[in-house]
């Protein structure tokens, strides 16, 4: 899972007990075996919470309280063992800002940076106190990053994209009002020029004002305006023109898209800016038709500035032409001046008819990104699901919305969004519309499993796999549909090991594969349909679900599916469940197949060209062979030299090599085995016979991943080296990522 490895390797291991507890082991909650390493999140160090930073179009907006720490840590603690207590002290203080998160404090991390560290001072000793005050302090000095922080519940998907959007949005503003202020500036000056040349600018109280106070009395300003207007008016704007003007900065000076800059003058306080963030596709709609006047007004009152500074704009040619202006004459790089619309919509309280405005209003080419937080997938498992609910389909709404080419499409889970949040910021700048399909993991009937492992597992066992299609990525679906950000995308489930402890006290390991029925399993609604057994009950005819699917087993009716679980007490179980599961797990299966295909993995199109093109090589080399036997048995045989082998040298030995920092490497001897690498991409990294990673083919995945688990990385042994393909996207911010680990 994202930032954890389900491998339970603690030392806490599972205890197998012949007898159920109680008497009825389902009244106890099952929970998947591979869960039972997490208990209290707070304890552990992963992706949340998250620091929503506070920037103006910044190639990040969020950071994990994790990453913020460590960037620190690499800042201002020294290596070795001199910087160990500086580093305990400050691993310590995230640790008192993880508590006070989990307990529901609000506010910056600037704001709970502080909280935490009067918590930690509490804890001081008197020795060691001054210089724990002192580190404190340059840690905070040094802290470069702040905004709100948040924890992975059900409001998670809404607060990051609409900070998401407001990073893009502050940008996008900022170089707005730049451009609108220039044009204001240069019009005015056209103004101020034309004035200076006019009679009111010469006249006697103008004159007498521009001299000030002090000289007043030494000058006939009566006698000075007579000669000064006597000058020639014929380089005097005509009125037209003056009239053209003032109505284009009136415009500019007023439009409420991004709201008026400096330049904009008394008017900056007098005018509100548009709301673009909206709660339904309707409002949104309504309010993109009503504001199309003034889009169509301001693109005019743009076009006419710049041909008036560069004194190009011809009456004759230029007024007929904006006279009949309208929407139709806006191009895409108009529409691209202004806002995006946000909508945000949500599983049970949003109107399920928002889902089919959605999908309209994305197929539209209507400027809007759309953000769907689905907190259910499965839904409810009677037959009509409720009107205020999209039900269990709206976790497949990403994958209709793949029909519409022009859409930028993202699902993903709470718990990889900040790994992913390049993602997110690429749909938001995409000039087009765009739809975002994020699962919470705050479901109602699932008690007693965080928001966030509950969505790491809705990605890993394929209930809800993460996937891009991005249209501006290239013209094809090779280049533009992404699956690549799920754990082992090769493979059918991912397969994680899981180790307990029998009735001997002797330690068993094996591979689980972690399944929809491992995810369903976690859903209090669904009890009726599994049922936990003890080991004094399970037999030889019993499969795991991961290896019942593959294959057709529903003719061998002696056969049991059941997946691994933990009741409430630690003991292991065999929790074996019906039909209906087994359907529904066979249908994400499907599911996950073809979004396999789509994105080129084991494609069967592909496999089929295969399959005719070795049959082809294996005929011409059929006949070769039938060729060469007949030309064999043509030919006269003659005596065969026999060859005379010579010793071979003696082996040099060779020195030792030395890694170049260009490529990527692992310090394999000090690799913790916690997996990060493996669930990036299981093809790259590799254990060997000690379980320890390697890197087995860095041509097996991309930078980007070599990068990301270098950054997952628990002990901070990865080194991604130099990119082996100059072509892959985004090289600049990948390396300057790398430049930390190398």
């Amino acid at each position: 899972m994202d930032g954890i490895s389900l491998e339970l390797t603690s030392p806490r291991l599972l205890e197998l007990n012949p007898e159920d507890i109680g008497g009825n082991p389902k009244m106890q909650t099952q929970r998947p075996a591979l869960f039972a390493g997490y208990g209290d999140l707070r304890q552990l160090r992963y992706d949340y919470p998250l620091v929503l930073i506070e920037n103006d179009g910044g190639s990040i907006c969020v950071q994990s309280l994790t990453g913020v720490v460590d960037a620190l840590i690499r800042k201002v603690t020294p290596s070795g063992p001199q910087g160990k207590a500086f580093r305990w002290q400050l691993l310590h203080l995230e640790q008192n800002i993880r508590d006070l998160v989990a307990g529901g404090t609000k506010g910056p991390l600037s704001q709970l940076w502080r909280k935490a560290e009067a918590e930690l001072l509490k804890s001081g000793d008197g020795d060691g106190r001054e210089e724990l005050v002192g580190n404190l302090d340059l840690a905070r000095e040094m802290l470069e990053v702040d905004g709100t922080v948040i924890d992975c519940d059900d409001k998670t998907p809404v607060q990051f994209l609409v900070h998401a959007w407001n990073t893009i949005h502050a940008g996008q503003a900022k170089a707005f009002r730049k451009r609108v202020d220039g044009l204001i500036l240069k019009l005015s000056d056209i103004l101020k020029a034309d004035f200076i040349k006019s009679d009111k600018a010469r006249s006697p109280e103008i004159l007498k004002s521009a001299v000030g106070d002090t000289f007043e009395t030494d000058f006939d300003f009566d006698a000075m305006s007579r000669v000064l207007v006597e000058g020639s008016h014929s380089d005097l704007l005509s009125a037209d023109r003056l009239q053209r003007i003032r109505a284009v900065l009136m415009v500019l000076q007023s439009q409420r898209f991004y709201g008026p800059g400096r330049a904009s003058g008394p008017r900056v306080n007098e005018v509100e800016p548009y709301s673009f963030i909206f709660d339904c596709c309707a409002a949104a709609m309504d309010a993109f038709r009503d504001r199309l006047p003034q889009m169509v007004d301001f693109i005019e009152a743009v076009s006419i500035a710049e041909l008036e500074i560069q004194n190009k704009y011809r009456p004759v040619l230029h007024d007929p032409f904006f006279q009949r202006f309208d929407e139709s004459e806006l191009t895409a790089g108009d529409l691209a001046l202004f806002p995006s619309y946000l909508v945000c919509l949500r599983d049970g309280q949003s109107d399920a008819a928002e889902t089919v405005r959605a999908l309209e209003a994305i197929a539209s080419g209507f400027p809007v990104k759309v953000l769907i937080q689905t907190d259910d997938i499965l839904g409810d498992p009677s037959p009509e699901p409720p009107r205020s609910s999209f039900g269990g389909g709206s976790a497949r709404l990403a994958a209709m919305a793949l029909g519409v080419n022009n859409a930028y499409v993202f699902q993903t889970a709470s718990a990889s969004l900040c790994r992913l949040q390049e993602r997110v910021l690429k749909g938001l700048v995409y000039d087009g519309p765009a739809l975002f399909s994020i699962f919470s993991g705050a479901t109602r009937t699932v008690s007693g499993v965080s928001p966030y492992l509950l969505a790491a597992t809705a990605t890993e066992s394929r209930t809800f796999p993460s996937f891009t299609y991005d249209p501006a990525a290239g013209p094809d679906w090779a280049s533009r549909f992404d699956i690549g950000d799920n754990p082992q995308a090769e493979s059918a489930w991912v397969v994680h090991t899981l180790s307990y402890e029998d009735e001997d006290h002797q330690r068993i390991t094996h591979t689980s594969a972690l399944t929809h029925v491992d995810f369903a399993v976690c859903d209090s609604r669904y009890e009726k349909h599994w049922v936990p057994t003890s080991r004094s009950r399970w037999m030889d005819t019993m499969v795991p679900v991961g290896d019942w699917l593959p294959g057709d087993r529903g003719a061998a009716s002696d056969a049991v599916p059941y997946v691994w679980t933990v009741d409430s007490s630690g003991r292991l179980r065999r929790t074996v469940v019906d039909d209906r599961m087994i359907d529904s797990a066979r249908r994400c299966a499907e599911t996950w197949r073809s979004l396999q295909e789509l994105g080129g993995i084991d494609n069967s199109h592909a496999r089929l060209q295969l399959d005719a093109a070795r049959k082809d090589w294996e005929q011409e080399e059929e006949r070769e062979r039938e060729a060469l036997d007949s030309a064999d048995d043509s030919t006269p045989t003659a005596d065969i030299p026999v060859a005379t082998v010579q010793p071979e040298p003696e082996a040099v030995l060779a020195e030792p090599e030395t890694i170049s920092t260009d490529d990527a490497h692992i310090e394999t001897s000090r690799c913790t085995t916690c997996n990060e690498c493996t669930q990036i991409n299981n093809k790259m990294f590799v254990y060997n016979e000690n379980k320890q990673a390697y890197i087995a083919d860095p041509d097996a995945g991309t930078y980007r991943q070599m990068i990301d688990a270098a950054e997952s990385c628990q002990v901070s042994i990865i080194h991604p080296g130099k990119p082996r393909n100059p072509d892959e996207p985004n090289l600049e911010e990948l390396i300057a990522r790398a430049e930390s680990f190398n």
